[in-house]
Formats: C-alpha cells, structure tokens, sequence
C-alpha cells in the first residue's frame, strides 16, 4: 500500500472515530461522558468586566439513546433545598437505566451560595433569573445566562427549572406551567408538570414572546420550543427532607413521564391549578410581624401581617387584594419599603 493510501485511510479512521464519539459522548464544558457514563466538570464562563466564573455541571450520559433533559437550579444561590435535591439526583442516577442524557447544573449563582446572599449575584448585583438569554459582552450575570443559553437550552430537549423558598422566604410547594400555544408543546409541558407531582400549579400566560429578551430560563427554553417547568420548593432556605424527597422524586417521576427512565410516572390526580399570581409589597420600612402561614386561605381584604417602627408603633398594615392561597409570606421581620411581603395564588375556575 502506498503513502497516499495509507494517509486516506487513516483520514477515513479519524472521521469515523469521530464520528463514532460523537455518537457516544455528550459534553458540556468540561464534563464529557461517554453512554453508560457519569462525568463532572465546570461550564466556564470567561472574564470580562468582572471576574470568571466556573459553574458545576453533571453529566449523566444513558446507555441507550434518547432526549437531552436539562435541570437547572441555584440561580438564586440560597434556595438551598432545590440544590441539594439536584445534587442528589445527580449522585444516584444510574446511567444503565436511562435512555438519553441528563445535564446537571445543581449551582449556578456559586457567590450567592458562598456568601449567603440571597435573590442577586453579589458579584454584580443582578438577580440571575431575569437576564436571559444573555449577554456576551455584559457583567458576569449577564454572561452566564448567555452561555446557559447556547450550551444547555439550545442543546437540550426538555428544560426544568428549581427553586424555592430564599432566606426571607415561607415558600409552599408549588410549579409554573407556561403556556405557548403551541399545541404539541403545551401538552409535553403539561404532562411534565403533572408528573412532578406538585399539587398546586400556577398558569403562567403572562410570559415575553420575544427570544431576544425571554428574561427567565424556562421562558428562555420555551420560546425555543423546548417543552419546560418551574417547580418551587423549600422554605426560608431550609434543606427539610419532605421538600428535598419532593424535588427529587418529582424529577424521577417526570423523566418516566419523558420515557427517560424504566416505570410508571407517578402524576398528581387532582391539581389545585391557579390562574394567576398577586404580590403584595410593603409601603414602609420597619420590623414584619406575619398574621398568616403560608398555604394558608386568605380572603380579600384580610389582614397578612403588619410593620412597626423601631419603637413597636404599626406604622403599616398588609391585607390581601384578592382571595387566595398563601403561596408564601416574608419569613424575617427585616422589612424595606417596596419589599416583597406575600404572594397569594387566585385558584383558577377550571382546569386548563
């Protein structure tokens, strides 16, 4: 065989090896996991005018083909319990088992976590959930959600988002599902929020339509159609094991749903769904003293909670606009005018 066979052999070897990984593994950033693999690593986000930024990512690559799930949690560095749940899955899945691949982000916002700040990125001072989807030339936030958006939205399948109760946040169970009007899209969406098994669910119609300023993740995932969820839960940034065991079989049961994993899913029969969503922020700046719990029912006009002054005078009574549920009330009697006090969820007449 001559030099010049011998050169378009080894060509047509390395195309077909390539090929052939290409096939097999799946990376992200530095994570890359063959099929039947597990791998860790860091998706990085480069300096620019402020510092870098390393976020942990888990791949879980299954040893049969299938779709690409996202799970994606700790934009919000203190919701401590939908950490540690993905955490967990990430640590028990089993590769054998799945068909397709789960990509793990189980921290984003690592300097929130780190300094025990809630709702921001200390780093820049932005809320890491409304800046989608990105910018790569803005502060460290801003290029994070670019590079969440271009490798894991634009490459996954499915896309679920974790929250929960921050520090100063009574926070109840619950999950957004985000209508598109896309028939086929809405219904995935859907059934991916029923088998999570939250039982209560917020209709979220009120979303930007424009993928150029989508703001939120899901949304972000949504006007790409990729089918998405929210789920909260955990409360006043408490790791409580009902709230950790939520998200983590929620996640399993949807991924059976999703025909990810072996099983049946196991879907909430009886959802309590709601139409809509009304924050209620105090006017004043003093100390909270809450009237309600959260999953409590409130009617209209009935009283949340009140702030004093530094000198035990009410200077400020909250009280419901609307009938609802207690979705979650301020869980720390720190209070600044124009500060979240509760949100209370008006249940919807009818199913969707």
């Amino acid at each position: 065989m001559n030099r010049r066979m011998w050169l378009v052999l080894a060509a047509a070897i390395a195309g077909w090896s390539g090929a052939a990984r290409a096939q097999i593994s799946y990376r992200v950033g530095t994570a890359e996991a063959l099929r039947g693999q597990k791998a860790n690593g860091f998706l990085e986000v480069p300096k620019g005018v402020d510092g870098a930024l390393g976020i942990p990512v888990i791949v879980v690559n299954g040893a049969r083909p299938g779709p690409v799930l996202a799970l994606v949690a700790g934009a919000h560095g203190t919701e401590y319990a939908s950490i540690i749940a993905l955490e967990r899955v990430g640590a028990v899945l089993d590769p054998s088992l799945l068909a397709g691949t789960l990509v793990i982000v189980p921290l984003l916002n690592t300097a929130s976590f780190e300094q025990k700040v809630p709702h921001l990125n200390p780093v820049d001072g932005k809320n890491m959930n409304r800046f989608y989807p990105g910018n790569e030339q803005g502060t460290q936030t801003e290029r994070a959600a670019f590079v969440i958006t271009k490798e894991i939205v634009e490459r996954c399948t499915y896309l679920i988002d974790y929250h929960g109760g921050d520090l100063d946040e009574s926070l109840r169970p619950y999950s957004y599902w985000a209508p598109t009007g896309n028939e086929e899209q809405d219904r995935i969406s859907k059934e991916m929020a029923l088998a999570f098994g939250i039982n209560h669910i917020i209709i979220w119609r009120d979303r930007p339509k424009d993928p150029a300023a989508t703001k939120y993740l899901d949304n972000t995932a949504a006007a790409r159609g990729k089918p998405s969820l929210v789920v909260e839960a955990g409360h006043a940034g408490t790791t409580e094991v009902n709230d950790v065991e939520l998200l983590v079989t929620g996640t399993i049961s949807t991924m059976r749903a999703l025909k990810m994993l072996p099983g049946p899913p196991l879907p909430i029969e009886n959802p309590v769904w709601l139409e809509k969503t009304v924050e209620v922020a105090s006017e004043k700046t003093g100390i909270f003293y809450p009237l309600v719990l959260r999953s409590g029912y409130v009617a209209a006009g009935e009283k949340l909670g009140y702030v004093t002054d530094y000198f035990s005078n009410t200077i400020y009574t909250a009280r419901a606009p609307v009938a609802g549920i207690v979705m979650h009330i301020c869980a720390v009697p720190s209070m600044k005018q124009g500060d979240n006090i509760a949100v209370i969820g008006v249940p919807a007449e009818k199913a969707p």
